[in-house]
């Protein structure tokens, strides 16, 4: 089950899509919702607030994803930079046992500079090891011993097997539409035509007469050429990932790594290419959280006097629980305040190292901010990891982390359709819901695209978290988790519950706050609190917000 967003829809979905985002500012995430009429964060609020003779200490956010373009134009001021390392100089100068880490490190390549872009799913991985032991044998000549082993080989066989003709036949059908596209634009002589020379290209091949009208009839509702065909492209390299690699036994992705992968405890590998091969999803997350703000490029991230820390997690596919362990320890190790984790898989066999890294990051005052997924399901402690949960035994224990914060998406609507059809919910175990649909940010090669997902709700939160650690540095993550849970926008409305065509729940039951994140309720929540502590290192009190402008009607 791999939870890695992607925008692969129907070319008629995303017409839809195109339809909705014209009707929402670009920048609606950071708008207000009592102003501004959208569910936003309420970002541009709170710095019309701010007192502009104070400024917050700087915070490390660390980005745990695909990889982040640190060159990007509205990236490139707010990377974090470790100042102890020599750039390029082959020497692990400040000996934290990463060579050159300057912007961060991977963990999905080699001293070489090779990297993985593509893995296997969880599932794969555990249905190719299982069939070592089992393949060929049935139920009756199993041991009792056996028998728990060989029902999950059985399970896992069902789904990659399933997995695998799905996958194949989707890369049947786009790789036909792929062929028609390309045939269409070398006979046209044109990679991105107008609407007219569409609408001028006369061909006999009634196949790509249906491409052609295809493109017409989406232009004609307001998108673009380069926009459907970046669909078709994304359909196509989709699933040419699952049939190929997603759900390829055979493939090994650690003969490029290079570890010793049974070791566990192993964690001076990989390399200091921090944006990879495929950084376009982390990129996209590392500007929602803080690209930079006011300087007339782009997009303003949520989060001001922030660094980005570039971690190297997850391939196109599900990360691996060694990978995730070993990039928790590295940020809190190098200075992440917060640490931001948009990603998500079904299964989990090294759940106790993941936990283990998340118990020090606790002990050592770090957040996290973990997006819950986007299959539009209700989320449980065996269908979604990493979670918050410890292991015990081999199942769900009762303990949880306490900085940890699962997050929920909403589009930009306000009413019974604000919950994001995608979103995964529930009641306990979701802390909060934030914006996450048609979200403008940044893209690799100083570029920017509306994407959407739980993806980029996490960042959303991280940035808010980092706002509240820049001006209230005393507050601990637990202290930080407390006041943005509490401070959410109650919804106490009913809306259509999330994977359903018009199921209609309280909002109430989606998520434990039952609200949506605002930064601005967050920040005077935590003056507040502050301002009751003798001996707290306080930047902002409650004194020092300008008032809340009043609301007209």
């Amino acid at each position: 089950m791999n939870r890695k967003f992607c925008l692969i829809v129907t070319l008629v979905a995303g017409m839809a899509a195109s339809s909705m985002m014209a009707q929402a500012p670009q920048n609606w995430f950071n708008l207000d919702p009592s102003k501004d009429g959208v569910p936003g964060l309420g970002t541009e609020s709170i710095y019309q607030r701010l007192p502009k003779t104070k400024k917050g200490k700087t915070v490390v956010v660390a980005v745990l994803d695909s990889g982040v373009d640190y060159k990007h134009e509205d990236l490139k001021d707010v990377m974090w930079v470790n100042e102890d390392e020599i750039p390029n100089n082959g020497i692990d100068d400040d000996k934290n046992g990463y060579i050159d880490d300057i912007n961060g490190w991977s963990f999905l390549g080699n001293a070489k500079g090779e990297n993985v872009v593509y893995d296997n799913l969880e599932v794969t991985r555990l249905y190719a090891a299982l069939k070592k032991r089992f393949d060929g044998k049935d139920a009756a000549s199993i041991s009792a011993a056996d028998k728990a082993d060989f029902a999950k080989y059985e399970s896992y066989k069902k789904i990659v097997e399933e997995g695998q003709k799905g996958a194949a036949g989707n890369l049947a059908q786009f790789s036909g539409i792929k062929e028609l596209y390309d045939k269409m634009i070398k006979a046209i002589g044109n990679e991105n035509p107008s609407l007219n020379d569409l609408k001028a290209f006369k061909t006999s091949d009634q196949r790509i007469n249906g491409i052609k009208q295809i493109f017409i009839q989406g232009i004609e509702a307001g998108d673009t050429f380069k926009g459907i065909a970046g669909q078709i492209l994304e359909a196509y390299d989709y699933y040419n990932a699952k049939a190929n690699y997603h759900y390829n036994i055979d493939y090994d992705s650690r003969s490029i790594v290079g570890d010793n992968y049974a070791d566990l405890t192993q964690k001076n590998y990989g390399n200091n290419d921090v944006k990879g091969p495929d950084c376009k999803h982390g990129t996209h997350v590392a500007g929602i959280i803080g690209a930079k703000r006011g300087n007339n490029i782009g997009m303003d991230g949520v989060a001001d006097n922030v660094r980005i820390m570039s971690v190297r997690t997850v391939p196109d596919g599900d990360e691996r629980d060694k990978d995730v362990a070993n990039a928790i320890r590295y940020a809190v190790d190098n200075g992440a305040d917060v640490i931001n984790m948009s990603f998500g898989k079904g299964q989990s066999p090294n759940k106790p190292t993941v936990d283990a890294a998340v118990k020090y990051a606790q002990e050592k005052d770090v957040l996290i901010i973990h997006a819950a997924g986007n299959d539009g399901e209700n989320l449980t402690l065996t269908n979604n990891y990493p979670n918050d949960h410890f292991e015990k035994k081999g199942k769900p224990g009762k303990k949880s982390a306490t900085n940890w914060i699962e997050v929920g998406a909403v589009n930009p609507s306000i009413g019974e359709n604000m919950a994001a059809n995608f979103s995964n919910y529930n009641q306990e175990l979701v802390d909060v819901f934030a914006p996450g649909e048609e979200i403008y940010s940044t893209t690799p090669e100083n570029h920017y695209e509306n994407l959407q997902g739980t993806s980029m709700a996490a960042p959303m939160v991280a940035g808010v978290a980092a706002i509240i650690r820049s001006y209230f540095p005393d507050l601990t993550a637990d202290q930080v988790k407390d006041i943005l849970v509490t401070s959410t926008v109650k919804q106490n409305r009913k809306v259509i519950k999330p994977g359903t065509e018009d199921e209609k729940v309280d909002f109430s039951t989606l998520c434990k706050s039952g609200g949506i994140v605002n930064v601005e309720k967050a920040v005077e929540l935590a003056a507040k609190t502050v301002g009751k502590k003798k001996g707290v290192t306080r930047i902002l009190g409650a004194g020092d917000l300008a008032p809340a402008p009043k609301v007209i009607p």
